[in-house]
């Protein structure tokens, strides 16, 4: 069996017919489904990778002098940590999701748990390892079972829903107790709408052991095009990790990292950025709920996490016959299948649009 059979269907590529009949529509297509990025990337993050363009060295995996600067800057900011910690850039943080647990050399004896309702890619990780998958938001569910990695997803995606400090500081004692690494994904961090939420490095008192977090600068700073992520956390880790992507030649380009330096020093455009999905979202939610949609969690992140209490399938098929495609909560596990995630990422027009549209 090749590696792909053992991988289910890639989550967008079910979406093609919904995606046909909605490309149908008088008014043409409108994509909330995936949560590509559409507003320009700031222009501080172009020139420094205009300025970097004359890369004919090879970069450093560990990244620049500069961009460790930046990083560690950063978290401890942005992430209340304190001195301790590592970092690391990763080439976006999906590659990174998706080998981590090969690259800590999990296998068929290790098991993996992950949120009830998670990011598919969470899953394919598992898979590629060889490892065992448990699904599930209660620690209990594990029972006597070994379990070697603990992923936390807040502001989740696809629910929008934030973990408190106390529930963070339960699993990083839960999986210390138990020996297993705990990774927090916080790449909507700073996108909070009706709470604020908080990253798992600011609930370990300076230790980091046993912990790391994973950011990305693809929604913050509209860099899902560069592929700039980082993970942040336990030194020891950060440098294993360092040592087997050395070998495996999986390196950040040296215009991206200066771009990264450029992008993380300037707030400015953080700040810009985050208005325009609040003002998006103050279009969208309402005009969802008049349409006769329940909106569940979704006080911080990217996304609504609709229903109106049918198979999401059919929802998604409604929302094409209004020329909107959106995705599939079943995308995200079996209890998903209920719901449907609809994506802030659109143009303003857009919006307009899909609130006449649902009218």
């Amino acid at each position: 069996m090749t590696v792909s059979q053992g991988l289910p269907e890639f989550p967008w590529d079910v979406l093609i017919p919904y995606q046909e009949k909605a490309r149908a529509h008088p008014g043409g297509l409108i994509d909330l489904s995936i949560g590509t990025p559409v507003d320009p990337v700031p222009d501080v993050v172009r020139q420094a990778l205009a300025d970097a363009s004359d890369a004919h060295g090879y970069p450093v995996t560990t990244g620049s002098p500069t961009l460790r600067a930046a990083l560690t800057d950063w978290v401890g900011r942005r992430c209340g940590a304190v001195d301790g910690f590592d970092v690391l850039p990763t080439i976006g943080s999906k590659e990174l999701v998706a080998w981590l647990p090969t690259l800590l050399g999990l296998g068929a004896s290790d098991t993996v748990m992950i949120p009830e309702l998670a990011y598919p890619t969470y899953e394919i990780g598992v898979k590629l390892a060889g490892a065992r998958l448990l699904r599930s938001d209660s620690l209990t569910s594990a029972g006597p079972e070994r379990v070697s990695l603990v992923w936390l997803n807040s502001p989740s995606n696809p629910t929008g829903r934030v973990l408190p400090e106390a529930h963070l500081r339960k699993v990083v004692t839960w999986a210390r107790e138990r020996g297993a690494v705990v990774v927090s994904d916080e790449c909507y961090l700073e996108l909070g709408w009706e709470t604020t939420p908080r990253s798992i490095l600011s609930v370990c008192d300076g230790d980091y052991t046993g912990v790391l977090a994973v950011h990305s600068l693809s929604k913050r700073s509209n860099l899902a095009g560069y592929r700039a992520g980082f993970v942040a956390g336990d030194p020891a880790i950060v440098r294993e990790l360092l040592a087997v992507r050395k070998h495996a030649g999986m390196i950040v380009p040296g215009p991206v990292q200066a771009a990264m330096v450029a992008a993380l020093g300037d707030e400015a455009h953080v700040t810009a950025q985050r208005d325009l999905y609040a003002a998006r979202r103050a279009v969208l939610k309402p005009a969802l709920e008049r349409a006769g949609f329940r909106i569940d969690h979704s006080e911080a992140g990217l996304y609504l996490w609709a229903t109106r209490d049918e198979d999401c399938w059919s929802t998604l098929d409604w929302f094409a016959g209004h020329g909107i495609l959106v995705a599939a909560g079943s995308t995200y596990g079996p209890t998903g299948d209920r719901h449907v995630r609809v994506a802030l990422t659109g143009t303003d027009a857009q919006f307009a649009a899909v609130a006449t549209r649902l009218s």
